[in-house]
């Protein structure tokens, strides 16, 4: 069992604790980490690009000649493929770029960034993470007191409305909840914050 600090608020050791080796001590599994990151980016994408056809762009009703005699190339429409402002063929319309992974693979995925935070000695556990009040000024606080200048993720066991909205306005903080834990979140902050609690709760759900 790994054994790691637990802070308080204003970083303060206050007791340790076990995580568990299943979980957060398993070798990062890289190839399973940059699936998982290429299938949740994909499925951020909004897939609303659109071009019209030759059915769809406007004007050539009418024959631009007659069929012989011109000496020139038959034409049906002006609005024909080949022509400057007609219809595109085979471009991009709308569509869902998501797609899923196995559920093992995802677990193992987030099991493998965690694993890695804790290798790289950026996972931080705080005994709770609570305010009586919205206030930003009193998230700076923590994030001074636990020494975090760059991006951090705090997970938290529940969301709680005012821990959210102190963070709202900081740049580089994301509050997730236990269950809202996912690998384009752990992979994107240099720092992962987890509560006492919220270790116990991905320790219920992944264990």
């Amino acid at each position: 069992m790994t054994k790691v600090s637990v802070l308080s608020q204003t970083g303060a050791s206050v007791g340790e604790i076990e995580l568990n080796d299943a979980i957060f001590g398993i070798e990062p599994n890289e190839a399973v980490l940059f699936d998982a990151v290429i299938a949740q980016r994909a499925s951020l994408r909004q897939g609303n690009h659109k071009v019209k056809n030759r059915s769809e762009v406007a004007g050539g009703g009418r024959k631009p000649w007659r069929q012989k005699g011109t000496g020139r190339a038959r034409q049906g429409s002006i609005r024909s493929p080949q022509w400057r402002g007609g219809g595109i063929v085979f471009g991009p319309t709308p569509r869902s770029y998501a797609y899923k992974l196995p559920k093992k693979v995802r677990r193992l995925a987030i099991k493998s960034a965690l694993s890695a935070k804790v290798l790289e000695q950026k996972l931080v556990v705080l005994d709770a993470l609570t305010f009586e009040a919205p206030k930003t000024k009193a998230f700076v606080e923590v994030l001074k007191a636990l020494s975090i200048e760059k991006k951090a993720l705090f997970v938290t066991a529940e969301l709680d409305e005012n821990v959210v909205k102190s963070a709202n306005n900081i740049q580089g903080v994301t509050v997730v909840s236990a269950t809202g834990i996912n690998v384009l979140d752990l992979v994107g902050h240099d720092t992962v914050v987890f509560t006492k609690a919220a270790v116990e709760k991905v320790e219920e759900v992944l264990g």
